[in-house]
């Protein structure tokens, strides 16, 4: 019984250990991370229901599940022998396709949520100047996180520098 549990406890920090890899290694993974704040941002602004805030957070949970599963496609299927190639090509075209369709959803959905209030976002910008002057100066940090950061180990080399063969 102990071991189960140790075994069920365990999984979370495997579950952990994956979504670390997809921040330190996936350029895509970080730039949806990105996009997530500000949306919260502005749900924050427009003053959301709750139901409304209900659903965006499943949208950005969806966006950010489906590209944790490409990634993992793109891993599994990387570097096939030369009778698999094609098929491989496809399953990680698909794999991007399905996060494509998920990050499409999620952007209508939170257009159709937050440009009626889009005054109200405006008007409180215009309350507190000092947060759009945040919002706007954030954009260097999040730059800088989405397409400079890079852990020591990239994707596809190992911890001693080489890459996998």
């Amino acid at each position: 019984m102990k071991s189960e549990i140790k075994r069920f406890g365990r999984g979370f920090v495997y579950a952990w250990n994956g979504i670390l890899a997809a921040v330190q290694q996936e350029r895509n993974f970080r730039f949806h991370l990105c996009a997530a704040c500000y949306a919260l941002a502005a749900c924050w602004l427009a003053e959301l229901s709750r139901v409304e805030w209900a659903l965006i957070l499943l949208c950005i949970a969806a966006v950010l599940a489906m590209e944790l599963m490409n990634s993992a496609v793109e891993r599994a299927v990387d570097k096939p022998d030369t009778t698999h190639w094609w098929s491989a090509g496809a399953a990680k075209d698909m794999a991007a396709g399905a996060v494509l369709i998920t990050a499409l959803g999620a952007l209508v959905i939170g257009c159709c949520l937050l440009l009626p209030q889009l005054s109200k976002i405006m008007g409180r910008l215009l309350a507190m100047p000092w947060l759009g002057i945040l919002l706007l100066a954030a954009l260097i940090p999040a730059y800088l996180f989405i397409f400079r950061y890079h852990n020591a180990t990239q994707k596809g080399e190992t911890t001693n520098g080489k890459t996998d063969s």
